[in-house]
């Protein structure tokens, strides 16, 4: 594989009241990026150009800039956690971020339109901590080793925002005004979410690489309740492409697998309810958006083998009998993998995948996924010479540790990006078995999906959209959609149940002059509260933490 134009490595930011220059530190490099604070034009200088008297600081990457009410921001990387290596080029995870405002001062703003900056930039911060933000300055980490295999020499020498597939960019839309000038590339860092594992291993004395990659899609992008099924174009919710490599003695060898909601219009808004119950939407037609999104998957990965989690019974039982009629007019086949030998000649492509899904493509799909990809190492490593003939990888104890970690580790961090939890279930992907202590985590965690669910995916799910620019914040808008009002049921009725309740436990502990008359005000006050409660449980919807943002397909 030939090199590529790389982003520039080293940087360093140097800031005046007129302008951010963004210095090129490469040996060799005279490079410098003026960012005008007042015209925002984004320039091409030299080093020369560059104040002395400029406040300087080293940084790592710019990941964009972003409009919000105040004006325009820089988002710069200041700190990162290398992973590894991938065929010698180094993999880093960012690990803490800066918003810097053009504007010198916020005294232009009303006092509302500094409440809603604060919003916009708290929302920008959430999504910046969420863990999982990858990225390389010579490697493009957002393609598969068999899509760079099968590309064109004039592909291989674009920039790596130029080639980068859009799906795992997540700072697409931050970089907008980068892509637009060919000259700035360098300075432009494509950065994808999502998990990334590097091993060097040993088996038989044989040492090897083994990664683990997966790719969150941007498309669709959001959280649990809120982001459900496919939209009109037939991109799926929660979709994650999982490459896992093998690197030995000059070998490459790669197998592919894709996770994604149903691929039909549903939708599963939270209501308080431990479990709402899904909705098929009655007013659309399912199977044009499912094989627009199939269409697009044979064209990226081959045949589908596709693999459905989803229960046979209870609610999921009308989203599994639907996908099973559609999917049964699609064709399959056999599954390989992706492999190129030491001369880089390609051995075996992969012809098609599995495409898993449950209802959260989370806990039952990375443990189907785990099994699947250790069968494929399984002839991977035999036919590459590091496992002996009848050796198996379950065998070779401390491959095996790792191998179970990572996929646990993988497991967690979908998790966490989707429905704001660790994954449940893996104990059995780290051990093999069900513990009592995965059980007890596993309680844990559905108790704070539950909440997070319920009481603040609403302000994850703007965050993420504003993040990508589905939302773009207009500067003069009359009325902000973050100051929408509540129902008066929504403060009114918590209060009276809060107050019953209290005055129940009062009775019952300040007994009055006869049992009757306590029994009295205690089944008062307890039906006032039980009774409050079914009501909001009853209006759950006005209840929860809604998205304020977004009102479009996924909000319906």
């Amino acid at each position: 594989m030939a090199a590529t134009a790389g982003a520039y490595e080293k940087l360093k930011l140097h800031i005046t009241p007129e302008k951010f220059y963004v210095e090129a530190c490469d040996d060799g490099a005279n490079d410098v990026l003026a960012i005008d604070r007042v015209s925002t034009e984004v320039t091409l200088t030299v080093k020369k150009d560059v104040p002395p008297s400029a406040v300087t600081r080293s940084i790592y990457g710019i990941l964009g800039t972003i409009r919000l009410v105040a004006g325009n921001y820089l988002i710069v990387i200041t700190k990162k956690k290398k992973v590894g290596e991938c065929f010698n080029h180094a993999v880093w995870k960012a690990t803490d971020f800066d918003i810097l405002s053009y504007k010198k001062t916020m005294l232009h703003l009303t006092d509302i339109q500094l409440q809603d900056n604060k919003a916009f930039l708290a929302m920008l911060s959430h999504i910046l901590n969420v863990d999982g933000f990858y990225f390389s300055t010579t490697y493009d980490l957002t393609h598969t080793l068999q899509r760079l295999a099968n590309t064109s020499p004039e592909f291989q020498e674009m920039s790596l925002l130029e080639r980068a597939d859009p799906r795992f960019v997540w700072n697409g839309h931050l970089l907008r005004e980068f892509a637009a000038q060919p000259e700035i590339h360098r300075f432009a860092l494509p950065v994808m979410h999502g998990f990334i594992a590097m091993h060097s291993c040993s088996i038989n004395g044989k040492y090897f690489d083994w990664l683990l990659i997966s790719r969150r899609s941007c498309f669709r992008a959001g959280v649990r309740y809120y982001v459900r099924g496919i939209d009109s174009e037939g991109h799926a919710a929660n979709f994650v492409e999982t490459e896992q490599i093998v690197h030995y003695n000059g070998s490459k060898a790669s197998f592919v697998q894709t996770r994604g909601s149903i691929p039909f219009f549903w939708s599963q808004r939270p209501n308080l309810k431990y479990k709402p119950k899904p909705q098929i939407s009655k007013v659309v037609n399912h199977m044009d958006g499912f094989q627009r999104h199939f269409d697009s998957q044979i064209i990226s990965y081959g045949k589908q083998m596709i693999v459905n989690l989803v229960n046979q019974k209870g609610s999921e039982k009308p989203l599994e009998q639907t996908f099973a009629k559609m999917v049964n007019s699609l064709g399959n086949g056999m599954v390989s993998y992706f492999l190129v030998d030491s001369d880089g000649k390609v051995v075996t492509q992969q012809d098609g995948i599995f495409r898993s899904n449950c209802m959260d493509c989370l806990d039952r799909t990375n443990v189907i996924q785990s099994l699947l990809a250790r069968r494929s190492l399984q002839a991977q490593l035999q036919r590459l010479g590091v496992l002996h003939v009848g050796q198996r990888i379950e065998e070779q104890a401390e491959f095996e540790k790792i191998y179970k970690n990572a996929w646990a580790d993988n497991a967690n961090a979908c998790a966490k990006q989707y429905a704001g939890t660790g994954a449940l279930k893996t104990d059995y992907t780290r051990t093999g078995k069900r513990t009592q202590w995965g059980l007890i985590m596993d309680g844990w965690n559905s108790l704070i999906r539950y909440y997070k669910n319920n009481f603040s995916d609403g302000f994850r799910q703007d965050a993420i959209d504003l993040f990508l620019g589905n939302y773009s914040v207009d500067e003069v808008e009359s009325v902000s959609p973050l100051h929408i009002q509540k129902d008066w049921k929504f403060l009114a009725l918590p209060i009276i149940m809060v107050v019953a309740f209290s005055m129940c436990i009062i009775c019952l502990l300040m007994a009055g002059d006869t049992w009757t008359e306590t029994l009295a005000y205690v089944l008062f006050w307890g039906t006032a509260s039980f009774g409050t409660l079914a009501i909001i449980f009853y209006n759950g919807k006005d209840f929860v933490d809604a998205p304020k943002l977004v009102q479009k397909e996924k909000m319906d």
